[in-house]
């Protein structure tokens, strides 16, 4: 009988207690507006590039060859980038010469690399080797787009062979 009554006791309080929960206070007139109410505001940064997506970004000279890919941006105390870390040559960031080269000097282009090779569809063939019963299918060249909408340019350019900038002083970061 008294685990009855403690049982029914601790059921009641839990349904009080939810009870109590599920009350929403009352709103005052003398409370200024919290931050969730208050108006917000947002703002738009179209035509501006986040610095996160630059890294790695490839580098092409005049000609479009690949000289390398942007590893680091360096910026003034006023936040203004004065210097682009190029990574040349290597492998999978083995042996890969870093070189400094002046923000400016650099040219983003949102469009991608104009092929200077001239490759073949890809083509698929079915059927017997014999022929009668032979079908082949051409696959679609890959279309490019630009894309003005991305936070990002396609690629850099910068005035110099890949010859030229692993010939120039490798950067170091200072300790």
């Amino acid at each position: 009988m008294l685990m009855k009554s403690i049982a029914a006791g601790l059921a009641g309080t839990a349904l009080l207690a939810t009870v109590a929960f599920a009350q929403s206070p009352t709103a005052t007139a003398d409370k200024a507006p919290t931050a969730a109410t208050a108006t917000t505001t947002t703002t738009t940064a179209s035509g501006q590039w986040r610095t996160s997506k630059m890294d790695g970004l490839k580098v092409y000279n005049e000609a479009n060859e690949n000289i390398g890919t942007i590893n680091d941006l360096l910026m003034d105390k006023n936040g203004d980038i004065k210097i682009a870390v190029i990574g040349v040559g290597g492998f999978l960031g083995m042996g890969e010469h870093l070189v400094a080269v002046p923000y400016e000097k650099l040219k983003f282009v949102n469009e991608a690399v104009a092929s200077t090779t001239t490759t073949r569809p890809a083509t698929t063939t079915t059927g017997a080797a014999t022929g009668t019963e032979k079908t082949t299918t051409t696959a679609p060249a890959a279309s490019t787009t630009s894309s003005t909408s991305k936070w990002y340019p396609d690629h850099a350019v910068f005035n110099a062979s890949k010859d030229e900038l692993k010939n120039m002083p490798e950067f170091k970061y200072s300790e």
